[in-house]
């Protein structure tokens, strides 16, 4: 009885896909962002049934946070949002702690009540540091700046599309719990491309490209993949930044429709051995004025000079952005030549084992495939390394760069061995914040066996930076 009395906004999906498709255009056109904010604030002024507004930002890791501000306090003070960043992984030290949050308002999205509670909308934050400039550990203010600028400078839109495969789980705290259980189980083991009508995996992906399509996802296929339970959603490309932050709801709205069916959605690169792990692969391409400028008909797998060249740059510091792409001691059981892993550096149209993919495309669709992406890597820090290192990147003196037979780390001290010592991870990302990224990742690395093994560890699902459970790194 008492819930009727809460008359909060909870919209079809049809109403919210217009909405969310709306704001996705606008943000695709460039619309000034004061006539964007102006048209946000008025629509929260207006709209009586909106209680609070879910201000999104992600950790140096990428792990994304979420903090609910009451509405009406957020339209009077959504220039002065404070929090505490010594509490953030990666962030401040409790010296320094108070930093300021942003209200990017062409990133906002109306999520399904039913999988994100009613009378709320969403919007990413841009993290602001004391003085009013971007916080250098926000790599998503980092990656928005260095796309403006390209944009700006050259006239560049950056564009991207992912792949983004895991694995479902039965039980809700499959991964929080797996230092307990010591395994995870299936719920389906039909494989690729098969799951029957109406069984979990089939209904956890209908379910998904629903509350996607709704968001303004744009879906393009979904099946089961290779792996028994394993799952991909695949949905339309973006502008750099947009198709980062769609990486960060795919995931949420995985996470909460797989919760909500007491099942676990795991996006560990390689929660089962023996079977194929979960990549992203990071389809990239830049375009100008409308035209795409990796399409040339008469270019080498019609690819056009430029975009080799970007190809050349990668595969030139692939070693030493291995680390931004695999970012945990679980990513490197993945990149195992056994099962289609892309672990050499090479660029290829047709051998899946190479770090880079030439896809077939047209004018249109003509693009860069990097295959050796993991799922838990931060989003921004992939698509900023990818696109900074492609485009600004220098090239090696290698004879026949696109087919040398150099491969990738087969372990993450090799990894952050490379990642330290490279000039090029300095320029990425300055000093400071490289080492607080490495010194992350070497608390993860340290607390784990050395030696991979051949089974899965506890630590290293216990301790990985996607499992959302403070508690467990105090188990040590």
């Amino acid at each position: 009885m008492l819930n009727d009395l809460r008359n909060f906004l909870a919209l079809s999906y049809d109403q919210l896909e217009q909405l969310n498709l709306k704001a996705k255009e606008q943000r695709k056109n460039r619309v000034a962002l004061h006539k964007i904010q102006e048209d946000r604030l008025k629509y929260l002024t207006d709209e009586k049934h909106i209680k609070a507004v879910t201000v999104l930002f992600s950790d140096l890791e990428g792990r994304l946070h979420m903090l609910d501000y009451d509405k009406k306090f957020l339209i009077k003070s959504w220039d002065n949002l404070t929090f505490d960043g010594s509490s953030i992984r990666g962030f401040t030290a409790q010296r320094e702690s108070d930093l300021r949050l942003g209200i990017d308002w062409a990133a906002f999205y109306w999520g399904p009540a039913d999988y994100f509670g009613s009378g709320k909308v969403l919007v990413f934050g841009d993290v602001i540091d004391k003085s009013g400039t971007p916080y250098a550990a926000d790599i998503r203010g980092i990656l928005k700046l260095y796309a403006e600028k390209q944009y700006k400078d050259e006239g560049y839109t950056l564009n991207a599309a992912n792949e983004i495969e895991g694995f479902l789980f039965k039980g809700v705290d499959a991964e929080r719990r797996y230092y307990e259980t010591g395994k995870f189980e299936y719920v389906n083991t039909g494989g690729y491309y098969h799951s029957l009508p109406g069984d979990l995996l089939r209904t956890f992906i209908d379910t998904t490209a629903e509350v996607q399509r709704a968001m303004g996802f744009q879906n393009e296929k979904d099946h089961p993949e290779v792996a028994p339970s394993q799952f991909e959603i695949n949905y339309g490309y973006g502008e750099v930044v947009a198709a980062a932050d769609q990486i960060q709801i795919y995931k949420l709205v995985c996470r909460q429709v797989a919760t909500h069916m007491g099942l676990t959605a795991s996006f560990l690169p390689k929660p089962v051995v023996g079977v194929n792990g979960s990549g992203m692969h990071t389809n990239v391409s830049i375009s100008k004025g409308g035209k795409n400028l990796f399409w040339d008909p008469k270019g080498e797998e019609k690819l056009s000079k430029l975009g080799w060249a970007f190809v050349d740059r990668i595969l030139t510091h692939g070693n030493d952005i291995c680390l931004l792409l695999n970012p945990s001691v679980n990513a490197y059981r993945r990149l195992d030549p056994h099962f289609e892993a892309p672990n050499q550096l090479k660029a290829s149209a047709v051998d899946r084992g190479s770090m880079i993919r030439i896809p077939i495309g047209n004018e249109k669709s003509m693009r860069v495939e990097v295959r050796s992406v993991a799922p838990d890597a931060n989003p921004y820090m992939v698509m900023l390394s990818i696109f900074q290192t492609g485009i600004d990147g220098g090239t090696a003196k290698i004879k026949n760069l696109r087919q040398a037979e150099r491969y990738l780390p087969d372990n993450i001290y090799d990894a952050m061995a490379n990642f330290d010592k490279a000039e090029w991870t300095t320029k990425l990302f300055g000093e400071d914040v490289k080492g607080r990224y490495l010194d992350l990742k070497k608390a993860a690395a340290d607390r784990c066996p050395r030696l991979l093994g051949t089974f899965v560890k506890a630590p290293e699902v216990q301790y990985h930076h996607d499992v959302y459970n403070q508690f467990l790194w105090n188990l040590f």
